[in-house]
């Protein structure tokens, strides 16, 4: 049996996971009812485990399945699927399981065509000389633009410095969500049959390196069983993997540890397959080597590594997690001490390569870099709901000195708008240090206008929430890491103050009422708040403190007439990481699994008046 290793490349929303559950479906591995199951009581999304991948219809972690395919002509085909993330914020996890793959499915939308983040990983994918096939899906999409859709993605190709392999990529027509694939845009069939065969027919064989006999496994991706400890999953370059076998484990650091592999699991569908050895090009699972970690080069006894070591691009933002110390700490979550919150965090180290973790300036303060805003809030929204509770500082970004200067990390925005909001959105952009590269008409939609710009990554913090008021919600921006340049000048932070609550109590509405044209409120009728938590934005520069807990005086003495009905503003509601990027240096965002709440770092309003006067003297 033939192996075939194939990492699958899209956009956020270009219909890259629904293309595997069907490449799933089709193969004739499961039925209706074990997909059903797998997908968590609903059909499609199989890959998308995770309840966040879910919940935002995006892929988080990089996971891997393995396919039989049968050819007309009686052979058999083993074909190990890699689903990538599609943000470039997760880029750890795609930059390390590109290593698996021989080859690549790129995938577009029969619309929208290539984007930032589809130019992200097909660049890592390029390094590695991985072979494209290019899938233009949602073909049946009634304002689709197939052709140009290639051409775009042959102009991208040629910008990325593709080799001329690369240039001559098959095309297939599809549409993930229908079930078919065609190798014509005007031609629908009933099945993916074309995709097995072009994986089949373009993508290599893979690659043995050395001889071929000595043993050599990189270790790529990590799981963890109560029963068996860390499973470390990924290919074999060389050699065979025998269960039962002594092998040597080279960490990244050089230091060779002697082990036994207790079993040696194959892949099948989406489960594992208990073999008793793995062949060099497949991708396997491997139990009972402790410690093993992603990066680590399974070897023979007293063998040598001939492997590169993962290559990942180092953090761009950093951010403060610390104890939460607030009035109401304890009152949602079970772990609540630094030492939780370091183990958490350390277990996140071990499969997580992107994130970096240091101690901060007390014990209870850890400074957590990552590659943005999203992959920090992910993290962040995932320990919420396994129960803890922390307080996160203002994401910042994290500069290098080069040549004895200081640089900053610069982003490509691509924004996708309606015309009548294109002066909106350069003044807006404008602001924080832009810098246009083009400007045109989006091809297909008259109405909307593509622009194209480089901006410094501290100039995105904040940026989606205003271009989104700014548009009423009809602008579409993403964004990618491109390069370090000199620093480009000071961009204006928050423009408003805050209104912050002098008293611990319910909110009342009479108190809401009263305080109708101070601004915006974050809190509700209802709403338990305590001094220093930040419950609303002042109409002006200045924050102000607030009581939004007074009740309304009982007396005998009544008014001639009826009260005034009462005015209240519908609050406006801060999820996560809006809240991470609305707070300054002076604030914190305190997560719980119940409560989301931003808080002045110093509750107490003389604390603040003292450091403000010690500053002003300094």
């Amino acid at each position: 049996m033939s192996i075939r290793n194939i990492a699958i490349i899209a956009h956020v929303d270009h219909g890259k996971t629904t293309l595997v559950d069907q490449l799933l479906y089709q193969s004739g591995m499961f039925r209706n009812e074990d997909l059903d199951k797998l997908a968590g009581g609903q059909h499609g999304l199989i890959m998308d485990s995770n309840d966040l991948e879910r919940e935002r219809g995006i892929t988080i972690l990089s996971k891997n399945c393995a396919v039989t395919y049968k050819a007309p002509d009686g052979a058999e085909h083993k074909i190990n699927i890699v689903d990538t993330p599609g943000h470039s914020d997760f880029g750890g996890e795609v930059e390390r399981v590109l290593a698996m793959a021989d080859g690549v499915l790129l995938l577009v939308d029969a619309f929208e065509g290539p984007m930032p983040q589809t130019r992200f990983v097909l660049g890592k994918a390029l390094e590695h000389n991985l072979k494209p096939i290019v899938i233009v899906n949602k073909i049946d999409r009634p304002d689709a633009r197939p052709d140009e859709v290639v051409n775009e993605v042959f102009d991208l190709l040629v910008e990325l410095e593709a080799n001329d392999d690369a240039l001559d990529f098959p095309v297939l027509y599809a549409s993930a969500k229908q079930g078919w694939a065609s190798i014509r845009e005007d031609q629908r069939t009933t099945d993916m049959r074309v995709v097995f065969e072009a994986i089949i027919n373009h993508i290599p064989l893979p690659k043995i390196l050395g001889d071929g006999k000595a043993l050599q496994m990189m270790v790529t991706t990590l799981d963890y069983s109560d029963y068996v400890g860390r499973i470390g999953i990924g290919r074999v370059f060389s050699g065979t993997l025998k269960a039962g076998s002594s092998v040597d484990v080279i960490q990244r650091d050089g230091t060779k540890t002697r082990q036994r592999i207790l079993k040696t699991l194959s892949f099948e569908g989406l489960d594992r397959k208990e073999v008793p050895q793995i062949e060099a090009g497949d991708i396997c699972a491997v139990l009972g080597l402790d410690p093993v970690d992603i990066g680590d080069v399974i070897v023979d006894i007293d063998g040598s590594s001939i492997l590169n070591p993962v290559d990942v691009d180092q953090p761009t933002l950093n951010m403060t997690f610390r104890v939460n110390d607030g009035p109401f700490a304890g009152q949602d979550g079970k772990f609540l001490t630094s030492r939780q919150i370091s183990d958490r965090l350390q277990k996140e180290l071990r499969s997580n390569v992107a994130l970096r973790v240091e101690q901060g300036e007390t014990p209870e303060e850890f400074n957590v870099a990552g590659r943005g805003l999203m992959h920090l809030g992910i993290l962040l929204e995932n320990m919420r709901r396994e129960g803890f509770e922390l307080c996160a500082g203002k994401p910042k970004v994290i500069y290098k000195e080069i040549d004895g200067k200081q640089h900053e990390p610069i982003e490509r925005l691509v924004v996708d708008c309606p015309s009548e909001c294109q002066s909106s959105v350069m003044r807006l952009i404008g602001d924080r240090r832009a810098e246009m590269i083009t400007i045109n008409a989006k091809a297909g939609a008259s109405e909307y206008v593509h622009m194209v710009f480089s901006i410094p990554a501290r100039g995105m913090i904040g940026l989606r929430t205003k271009m989104l008021n700014a548009t009423q919600g009809r602008a579409l921006i993403h964004h990618t890491f491109e390069k370090y340049e000199r620093m480009r000048g000071d961009i204006p932070q928050r423009s408003a103050g805050v209104m912050i609550a002098t008293d611990a109590g319910p909110v009342t509405t009479y108190a809401l009422d009263k305080l109708y044209d101070r601004g915006f409120f974050f809190v509700k009728p209802g709403d338990m708040v305590y001094e220093g938590q930040v419950v609303g934005e002042h109409c002006k520069e200045t924050d102000i403190p607030v009581n939004v807990c007074t009740g309304k005086k009982h007396s005998n003495v009544r008014a001639a007439g009826k009260d005034d009905a009462c005015q209240i503003r519908p609050a406006r509601e801060m999820p996560l990481e809006a809240s991470l990027e609305y707070i300054q240096d002076d604030e914190l965002v305190e997560i719980t699994p119940d409560h989301i709440r931003m808080r002045k770092r110093l509750r107490s309003e003389a604390d603040r008046r003292r450091v403000a006067r010690r500053i002003k003297n300094a």
